[in-house]
């Protein structure tokens, strides 16, 4: 057997990486996973097998390189567990996990015709599970779906902000909730709706329209990258990702004070998925936005973009307390959101990172047409999806999309534009915040206890308007109801990845 024989310690590291996975603690497993992976590549001491082309490899190595696929999978780092689960195939091709595995990270992606064939191929080795059967009749309506979208839109169709007429919306009798007024929103209101929907309430359907309505008018006047301007004797909070955690958002407000002009905040992108609060969230941040222009800023993220809500649950969430529409009209204001902010002409603050070539400049992101879905590649994709990296140089991104950048690319963008600074989100860090690059770089993530399970901490960052000198304050996730996260996902992610 492996555990007795000639692999004991490579099966011995595979059982401590499923014991820190159970734990939730995916960076050791991954590390155990790796050492089990790098035990069983064999290693004679004369080498005379290798040369001969007949080196002996562990036979179970493709269960640790699918284990490993499935630490990259809940890290968020699909490429890598394509690699993983591409090397389980090659291995042992009739190997189902590998294909699973797979095909979920394909799903990830977005990559639904990929995720097809490798949960066709699932099916041919198992088709008598059920679970497996389950996921490729849900990639396939997935695949259908799209194609039938792409057969019925064209450019020609018009947004439904052009086509809706609120006019013909009513309130109902029996509503006692907050009342939006189009261009008179107050401080009150805002009050109002933070209260309502904390007790799960949901604001009424014409004035949520209504909010994005305007939203999509006030961010018209926007553009790619917004200067910020802070008095010498003003502060600024910098939040990273909320992902659908209303009541953890709430609970920053607590800590460090509601939105106002002498409190301004930017919140860094990812305000919607996983979370099963989303609709909350990106409601309460769009009537804040609406009172004050200034003061509250928001910058798009990777996950405000349909492809990453029809999987993550923003869409179906939006669905289930709302309709189909007003998700159509919060994908037009998403589209419009800016892409980056430059805090007192000295911070850059963008969701994802830094770009695959050097001496990028401002002028040349101020061109970048955002009022799309993010392409394949280019600095908008970039700017939504790519990660600092510990060493130097570039390398293609562990999560299949962007690219992962070293210190050496991140001062030659503060250098390329007379910066200070960069401050970027995108990734759960266990005090909420990582500083980085010899501290010309930091990552701030305020969703603390990420999808109700990594036990992480969130963070905020405030920075003083004479010295820009940046204070982190790291807080704990707050009780919410009891809906769980990824409520409202696609069923094939919504268990986590599960198998």
């Amino acid at each position: 057997m492996v555990e007795d024989g000639k692999w004991a310690d490579a099966e011995k590291a595979k059982n401590a990486g499923n014991d820190h996975f159970k734990e939730n603690n995916y960076a050791k497993a991954l590390a155990a996973y790796t050492l089990a992976i790098e035990l069983s590549e064999g290693d004679d001491d004369d080498g005379l097998d290798s040369l001969d082309g007949l080196q002996e490899k562990n036979p179970s190595i493709q269960i640790y390189y699918a284990n490993r696929a499935f630490c990259h999978i809940k890290m968020e780092s699909y490429g890598s567990a394509l690699t993983d689960s591409t090397k389980a195939i090659e291995a042992k091709p009739e190997f189902p996990k590998g294909w699973y595995r797979r095909g979920t990270a394909f799903l990830a992606l977005g990559r639904a015709k990929d995720a097809l064939k490798d949960f066709t191929q699932l099916c041919k080795l198992i088709p008598q599970d059920k679970d497996a059967r389950e996921k490729l009749k849900s990639c396939q309506k997935q695949v259908q779906a799209a194609k039938f979208a792409m057969a019925i839109g064209s450019e020609f169709t018009k947004p439904v902000s052009e086509t809706l007429d609120l006019d013909k919306m009513t309130v109902e009798s029996t509503y006692a909730g907050p009342v939006y007024a189009s261009g008179k929103i107050t401080l009150e209101f805002c009050k109002e709706l933070m209260q309502w929907q904390k007790d799960e309430k949901t604001l009424a359907k014409k004035y949520a329209y209504e909010i994005v309505f305007d939203m999509i008018a006030l961010l018209k006047s926007s553009t790619t990258l917004v200067d910020i301007e802070v008095p010498d004797d003003g502060e600024f909070t910098v939040c990273g990702d909320v992902h659908g955690q209303y009541y953890d958002l709430l609970n920053i407000w607590e800590i460090n004070g509601m939105p106002s002009v002498r409190n301004p905040y930017l919140f860094n992108g990812d305000f919607v998925d996983r979370g099963s609060f989303s609709v909350e969230v990106i409601i309460i941040l769009f009537a804040w936005k609406l009172l004050y222009p200034k003061a509250m800023n928001l910058s798009r993220g990777n996950h405000e973009t349909r492809n990453m809500n029809k999987l993550y649950g923003f869409e179906g969430e939006v669905a289930k307390k709302y309709d189909e529409e007003l998700y159509q009209l919060f994908c037009e204001a998403f589209c419009l959101l800016p892409l980056c902010h430059v805090i007192a002409e000295k911070i850059f603050v963008v969701h994802g990172g830094l770009f695959s070539t050097d001496n990028v400049t401002l002028d040349s992101i101020r061109r970048v047409n955002r009022e799309q879905e993010p392409p394949d590649e280019g600095l908008m994709t970039e700017m939504l999806w790519s990660d600092p990296q510990a060493g130097r140089g570039r390398v293609p991104s562990k999560r299949g999309v962007g690219v992962a950048f070293g210190q050496d690319v991140t001062e030659n963008f503060l250098k390329t534009n007379d910066l200070k600074m960069v401050i970027r989100s995108h990734e759960m860090k266990e005090e909420g915040y990582e500083v980085e690059h010899g501290g010309q770089l930091v990552t701030v993530f305020s969703a603390p206890n990420y999808c109700d399970q990594m036990g992480n901490k969130g963070a905020f960052i405030r920075l003083d308007g004479k010295t820009l000198t940046p204070k982190y304050t790291s807080f704990s996730a707050v009780p919410h109801p009891n809906v769980r996260a990824m409520q409202y996902a696609n069923p094939m992610l919504g268990q986590l990845f599960g198998m």
